[in-house]
C-alpha cells in the first residue's frame, strides 16, 4: 500500500473528526449551506471562508509534494490539468454537493476510490486518454445531475 494513500486516509480521518466534532466544523457547514443565514446566526463568514481557502491551499500544496515525490521530479507538465478535474469529480461522485452545505470527508475518499477503479479499468482495457476523459466526464455529469435533482426534490418537499 503506498505511503501517499495512507497519508491521504490520515487526512480524511482528521478532517472528518474536525468537521463533525468541533464548533469550527459546524460553522463551515453553516457557511456552506447559507452564508446569509450563518451571518445572521453570528458567524464571521469572511473569517471562515478565508480559513477554509487557507486549508484548501495547504492541502493542495501537500498533494503537489506527494505527487512530485512519486516521480522524484517536477516540470511544467507535471499537473497538466487532469488532476483538478479528477479531484472535483471524486468529491462530487462521492456525494458532496456542488451547491454547498452537504457532504463529508469520507465522501471524497469514496469518490476517489470509485474514480480510481474506473480509471484503472480503462487503463487495463487500454482506452485512449480522450475516451477516458469522456467516460469520466459522463460519470461526473450523472453525479451532478443526480445532485441537482435531489436538491430540487428537497426544495419542493420543504426539506432544505
Amino acid at each position: 500500500m503506498p505511503l501517499a494513500f495512507l497519508i491521504f486516509v490520515g487526512f480524511v480521518v482528521a478532517f472528518d473528526l474536525m468537521l463533525r466534532k468541533t464548533r469550527y466544523g459546524r460553522m463551515v457547514y453553516a457557511v456552506g449551506g447559507s452564508a446569509e443565514g450563518a451571518r445572521r446566526a453570528g458567524i464571521n463568514v469572511d473569517l471562515i471562508r478565508i480559513s477554509v481557502f487557507g486549508l484548501a491551499s495547504m492541502l493542495a500544496a501537500a498533494g503537489g509534494v506527494l505527487m512530485v515525490s512519486r516521480s522524484f521530479s517536477a516540470s511544467l507538465d507535471t499537473a497538466a490539468g487532469e488532476e483538478l478535474m479528477m479531484a472535483i469529480a471524486a468529491a462530487v461522485i462521492g456525494g458532496t454537493s456542488l451547491f454547498g452545505g452537504r457532504g463529508n470527508a469520507y465522501s471524497a475518499l469514496l469518490g476517489g476510490l470509485v474514480l480510481g477503479a474506473i480509471t484503472s479499468g480503462l487503463y487495463l482495457i487500454q482506452m485512449d486518454s480522450s475516451v477516458r476523459f469522456m467516460i469520466t466526464a459522463m460519470v461526473l455529469l450523472i453525479a451532478v445531475t443526480l445532485d441537482a435533482m435531489s436538491r430540487r426534490s428537497r426544495k419542493t418537499h420543504a426539506r432544505g
